[in-house]
């Protein structure tokens, strides 16, 4: 009876396949890197673990960032690729990178001069402290890395280039997983650095994705052509535009970005073990969502396809049809969560109050899934794809520091409430955020309008010209 709300048409979901698929295997690809990555170092003991989880919190603070970056120009660059318009394409990119190099300098620096200082944001354990700048002092080179690498498979997927990220993240597990093993136990003649081991790894492993993506992007695509010498073009025409649509999303995702940073100070401030039992669910929850993400980034690009194509109507239901895969993806995801939790614990080497918690918070990692998958393809995927990014960033603000940081702090630090409902309210904005989007969804004033680098609107004449390859 309700069949009517949704697409019927076949090739819809075949595109949502081909795009979906290969992101989702890229995203499980990364997750096992952090899989094996937590497993040697768990072996090291509870420091070393929570020390690197800790020290990748400001590294995630910078990757989401530069997602906040790359998605931005992605709301842009998919309406232009339905409308054929490269030149405007191209300056976006370009704008695109030129925000990305200021960001990775600031980081850079921050990470060179103050490692210290970084992880006393987090912890003031000494000894986290201390095997947390040993950490750090390897990984300073690798922002610029991973900050192009980042941004430049965000736009390649927008124009449907989704394989070649994949063959990227595939090369870039063995080779790092390979050099872990290295230096973290001192394999093959190397010396044996245990964490600081774990970061050349995670250092090679950035150049590679840094070679492999960029030269392609810049060498080989010929979808786009895009090239050095349109790193010099000029924007000016384009962006008051570029910040309209790409600010809000840079804000909204750099907010969230500090509010897990905020998160991960109240979890550094209960406990290590609390740090560590967190550290297994976040690898389990990354796990959970692979096919969440990529049906994400797929609503996001199928949206910005159709409507620079002209097809409003059809976006609309296309946008239904999204939240409905969220909503069963959710639960069947949570399921998988509290189905194979005691499984992935017992492979840690922890302790006992470690266990009980880790046990907990997958429990609480289920729950909160259901209603995170429809609210991530909503406002990751659907609204930002409509342009409707100054909603989404206004969303992400009132929502994590009014309820999900205050009420996380007083449940862990105050009132010392049980592993599972610290949790719970650490991520309660995925409750209220799904709810709120869904009326969003329906009132249909998430589609914006989008100016080309001429000042024109979009030419809905134009016909798209994507495809998954």
């Amino acid at each position: 009876m309700f069949l009517h709300f949704f697409v019927r048409d076949k090739s819809f979901y075949k595109k949502t396949a081909l795009i979906a698929i290969p992101i989702a295997l890229q995203s499980l690809i990364t997750i096992g890197v952090n899989m094996m990555d937590t497993i040697m170092l768990g072996s090291m003991g509870e420091v070393q673990l929570s020390a690197s989880s800790l020290a990748n919190q400001f590294i995630t603070l910078f990757h989401i960032f530069c997602m906040g970056i790359g998605m931005g120009a992605n709301v842009m660059t998919s309406r232009y690729w339905g409308m054929r318009d490269l030149y405007s394409l191209r300056k976006t990119i370009t704008l695109m990178m030129r925000v990305c190099l200021g960001f990775s300098a600031i980081f850079t620096i921050a990470t060179f001069f103050f490692p210290a200082q970084i992880m006393a944001i987090y912890t003031h354990d000494a000894a986290m402290i201390e095997a947390g700048v040993r950490y750090l002092k390897w990984l300073w080179p690798a922002y610029i890395l991973l900050g192009f690498s980042l941004t430049c498979t965000i736009v390649l997927r927008s124009v449907g280039q989704v394989k070649i990220p994949l063959f990227c993240s595939i090369g870039a597990f063995f080779v790092n997983v390979f050099f872990n093993y290295m230096f973290i136990f001192g394999k093959f003649g190397a010396p044996r650095m245990e964490i600081e081991g774990a970061a050349v790894g995670t250092l090679i492993s950035r150049t590679f994705e840094f070679c492999f993506i960029c030269g392609y992007f810049l060498f080989v695509d010929k979808k786009m052509g895009y090239r050095i010498k349109h790193l010099t073009m000029k924007c000016s025409d384009l962006i008051g535009e570029y910040v309209r649509v790409g600010l809000p999303v840079l804000i909204s995702d750099g907010l969230l970005s500090l509010g897990n940073s905020a998160v991960a100070m109240v979890m550094g401030r209960i406990g290590s073990s609390f740090v560590s039992a967190n550290a297994i669910t976040a690898v389990t929850q990354q796990l959970s969502t692979v096919f969440i993400q990529g049906i994400s980034n797929a609503s996001a690009i199928i949206t910005g396809h159709t409507l620079g194509d002209g097809e409003v109507e059809k976006a609309k239901k296309q946008g239904v049809t999204f939240m409905a895969m969220g909503v069963i993806i959710g639960v069947l995801a949570g399921l998988f969560v509290i189905g194979t939790g005691e499984l992935i614990i017992g492979f840690y080497n922890i302790t006992e109050e470690t266990h009980a918690i880790a046990t907990q918070l997958m429990d609480a990692v289920g729950f909160i899934l259901i209603f995170q998958a429809a609210n991530s393809i909503l406002t990751k995927g659907v609204l930002r794809g409509g342009g409707d990014t100054k909603f989404l960033m206004v969303a992400d603000i009132l929502f994590l520091w009014v309820a999900a940081v205050p009420l996380g702090a007083l449940a862990g630090l105050v009132w010392h409430l049980p592993a599972f409902w610290i949790f719970t309210f650490l991520k309660i904005d995925q409750i209220i955020k799904a709810v709120w989007c869904v009326f969003r969804l329906y009132s249909g004033k998430w589609i914006k309008v989008i100016h080309s680098a001429d000042g024109a609107e979009t030419d809905h004449r134009k016909p798209a010209v994507s495809q998954a390859e």
